[in-house]
């Protein structure tokens, strides 16, 4: 069984207009917002909206383009503070009525990650929320945090630090020794 998506605005493709552009705009509120936030591990999701079209395309493709704009806050890598970021992106997917199965054991990604089979329904609130996931900064760092050095060792011996493990730190005085 699939788990429920945190925000849903599903378009049955059988009821589509098949001539003519379907709009739309989503503004989820706080409580798909805060189901949103949860379901990407974000302390706060402040501001999110997804606007754009599904346009028919060929016989009986579809082709999504939208516009995701959001404010984010998330855990800083190092202190765990709050960073807020703003997020904007252009989404675009295109869906096939006829997309050839892939066959063997092997199979190799398409070069066009914007290609899916055409589903029964198309979730554009579920499109806005893995469009979001996508574009989440990976290593949010609130500023002024930086990592500091660790040092590890026995009792009794002088700890190893970054410089020590550098390969050709001390190549320049051996070349000193040298012409000395």
């Amino acid at each position: 069984m699939t788990p429920k998506p945190p925000f849903s605005h599903p378009f049955r493709t059988a009821d589509l207009a098949g001539r003519k552009p379907t709009r739309f705009t989503l503004a989820p509120n706080a409580a798909e917002r805060a189901a949103i936030a949860a379901d990407l591990d974000l302390l706060d999701l402040p501001e999110a909206s997804f606007t754009g079209e599904l346009r028919p395309v060929g016989r009986g493709d579809w082709h999504l383009t939208g516009h995701l704009s959001a404010r984010v806050v998330q855990p800083c890598v190092v202190t765990l503070a709050p960073v807020t970021a703003d997020i904007t992106d252009e989404v675009t997917r295109r869906y096939l009525a006829e997309m050839p199965e892939p066959e063997g054991d092997e199979v190799e990604m398409p070069e066009d990650d914007t290609v899916e089979p055409l589903p029964s329904v198309i979730d554009v609130g579920q499109v806005m929320t893995e469009a979001l996931a996508l574009a989440l900064p990976l290593y949010p760092r609130a500023p002024g945090a930086e990592l500091g050095e660790v040092q590890v060792t026995e009792p009794g011996k002088s700890a190893l630090r970054d410089e020590d493990l550098r390969p050709f730190a001390n190549l320049a005085d051996l070349m000193k020794r040298k012409d000395s």
